[in-house]
């Protein structure tokens, strides 16, 4: 069996608002005063195999884009272990490490502030492979203009800046800068969420072009289930941290297992004649510094129960190359 290219183990990731001085203070003089932590990832199991493409789905707020972030070594997972290509990417020193942190690169939502609109585009794309040494001081010219030709851009503006593209050359130079270091793996953050929808369709493609042409391995972060549907093999929905349910995307959009995965696609847009009445999942999402007990989703669920409120359920198989976390399923 193939090794998995990218392998979660139980990740969670907290992050904890430490005390000011002033409130310090308030807590000595008697005040109830604590530090705020959120609970962006909990406890996360994921397997990604090699030249699969997995679209990550959830609310805004879900922790998307932090498990993102730990994927891409952006931040260190508060517990857990995630794996690359089965090696535990914490206990890798030296040229091992160096090798895992460019083979797994990342995609940002806002090409704009992701890029540094000081740097011309072939610093931008040359800065990372000239530092490492994948390529030498007078290939420059010629890598960035292969590296800019291969996503779609003129190689003639390499001595732009920034803010003198459209927001979907913007997005392109972001694909040329995170392709510039040859990874296998890129995780892509709402990569087309900032730009129109034909702007989006050509990206896409281009995403799809590259994965043939460079045997690419993709997270694709979205909250656009078109989108997901459209580019994914397999789906990955998180509520509120946690995974909640994962399938083939054939599988997962013909027939739904958890009762989110079931709201969220019931209120999809879809091209069809009949009439629709559109009715939103009831309530709010949850806030993370105070997550539920139970099953986090139990207080926006219409088949909730007193096990549902105490007990939180596992992620467990309940088809071949199916998972959900749901207690209904248990009976």
């Amino acid at each position: 069996m193939t090794t998995p290219i990218i392998k979660l183990e139980s990740v969670s990731k907290r992050f904890v608002k430490k005390l000011d001085i002033a409130e310090k203070f308030a807590r000595r003089l008697g005040a109830s005063v604590q530090e705020h932590t959120v609970h962006a990832v909990d406890s996360v199991d994921m397997e990604i195999m090699p030249g699969e493409v997995v679209g990550l789905v959830g609310e805004s707020g879900c922790g998307k884009s932090t498990l993102g972030r730990c994927v891409a070594g952006i931040h260190r997972p508060s517990d857990g272990v995630i794996r690359y290509q089965g090696e535990d990417v914490m206990k890798l020193r030296g040229k091992k490490l160096l090798e895992s942190q460019l083979n797994v690169q990342m995609i940002f939502q806002d090409p704009m502030s992701s890029l540094n609109p000081r740097l011309k585009v072939t610093d931008i794309i040359s800065e990372a492979p000239l530092f490492h040494g994948l390529i030498k001081r007078g290939e420059v010219d010629d890598y960035v203009a292969m590296t800019m030709q291969r996503v779609g851009l003129d190689p003639s503006y390499s001595q732009r800046y920034p803010h003198q593209f459209s927001g979907g050359q913007r997005q392109r130079i972001g694909i040329a800068r995170a392709l510039a270091v040859r990874p296998d793996f890129i995780v892509c953050d709402e990569a087309v969420a900032a730009l129109d929808v034909s702007i989006q369709a050509q990206v896409l493609n281009l995403f799809m072009d590259l994965r043939e042409d460079l045997g690419l391995t993709y997270l694709f972060i979205s909250h656009d289930l078109g989108v997901v549907e459209h580019l994914s093999d397999r789906v990955v929905i998180m509520y509120l941290g946690r995974v909640v349910e994962t399938a083939r995307t054939e599988e997962l959009f013909d027939s739904p297992n958890h009762p989110y995965t079931q709201a969220l696609l019931a209120e999809a847009p879809r091209l069809q004649t009949d009439r629709r009445v559109y009715a939103p999942i009831k309530g709010e999402i949850p806030s993370p510094l105070h997550p539920p007990k139970g099953c986090h989703f139990n207080p926006r669920c219409p088949h909730a129960m007193d096990r549902c409120r105490t007990e939180a359920p596992k992620l467990k198989e309940i088809a071949p190359g199916r998972a959900s976390a749901c207690h209904l399923n248990d009976g």
